[in-house]
């Protein structure tokens, strides 16, 4: 019997809130290709991600990663600093 691994996703976003305690909110962007015009463009997503610290901030540039279901809206934990 084979142990199978599956990779956990993971994205790169910006801290737009710590106020809540344990928890911050990411907003990640991706570009999009307008399917008549070709033109991109930029769609943002806000995650919530658990930080177990509180050792990030507004502002800071992180990489989350995807977790089981921690509370109503947070499926997602903070790996750390992005580069």
């Amino acid at each position: 019997m084979e142990k199978t691994t599956t990779t956990k996703r993971q994205f790169t976003g910006t801290v737009v809130s710590d106020k809540m305690s344990k928890t911050v909110t990411v907003r990640v962007d991706r570009t999009v290709l307008h399917p008549k015009y070709h033109k991109r463009y930029t769609r943002s997503t806000k995650m919530k991600a658990h930080d177990e610290k509180g050792e990030y901030h507004t502002g800071d540039l992180v990489v989350i990663e995807e977790c089981k279901p921690i509370s109503r809206d947070k499926r997602w934990r903070v790996v750390g600093k992005a580069k």
